[in-house]
């Protein structure tokens, strides 16, 4: 039951992403920070298979794709992520599946939908965009994520570890702390790597009043 769910969240994700055919987004500056994250992004998720077993760190990453690459291209690239870690890991096919869905693909549509809700209420402010795009928002996009995961399987019959949304809580931490620095950083000397960035929009001169 379970993996029907992962199969159908990942198909209906990848047909929506491809059929706004975000590649075209790559004859850009994007095409650099897209080969970055296939190449160095798998390690990240190869991390939980070197571990002993338990609730291991697991850190996704999916929130800084959606602001560098948008959700589309992020979709896309977190395919190819997920690939490269079950083809070089040793996690099974429905361990991967899993792994790509609720590390990447839910991760990455949370911050999506976290992001529009605070472009429609808060004010173009680049604090806005790196503490709440990039850091809270991270944070709570991976922690739900997590939680959903946990929901999903107790509902099921699945057995979950003990205190797994404490250690998800606090790993969540971990993922905003790495997207809110990176954010920054790239809005201040790399913002032709962040799709979701304008410098129209976030570095308007205050409106007279």
């Amino acid at each position: 039951m379970l993996t029907l769910i992962e199969w159908g969240v990942a198909v209906l994700a990848l047909v929506v992403a491809l059929g706004l055919r975000p590649w075209r987004m790559l004859r850009g500056a994007l095409l650099t920070p897209a080969l970055a994250a296939v190449a160095l992004l798998p390690w990240l998720w190869l991390l939980p298979q070197k571990m002993p077993p338990g609730l291991q760190i697991q850190l996704s990453g999916a929130s800084l794709l959606v602001l560098m690459l948008g959700w589309p291209l992020a979709v896309l690239v977190l395919a190819l992520v997920g690939l490269v870690v079950w083809v070089v890991g040793q996690a099974g096919a429905e361990q991967a599946l899993s792994q790509w869905v609720w590390v990447g693909l839910v991760p990455a549509t949370l911050a999506l939908g976290i992001g529009a809700v605070l472009r429609r209420w808060l004010p173009a402010n680049p604090f806005v965009y790196t503490l709440g795009r990039g850091f809270l928002g991270t944070a709570a996009a991976v922690f739900l994520s997590g939680a959903l995961m946990v929901g999903l399987h107790l509902l099921v019959g699945v057995p979950e570890l003990e205190h797994a949304l404490v250690g998800r809580w606090l790993m969540a931490w971990g993922d905003a702390f790495l997207t809110g620095m990176f954010s920054a950083i790239f809005v201040a000397f790399a913002p032709q790597w962040l799709a979701t960035w304008s410098d129209q929009r976030y570095l308007q001169p205050p409106k007279k009043s």
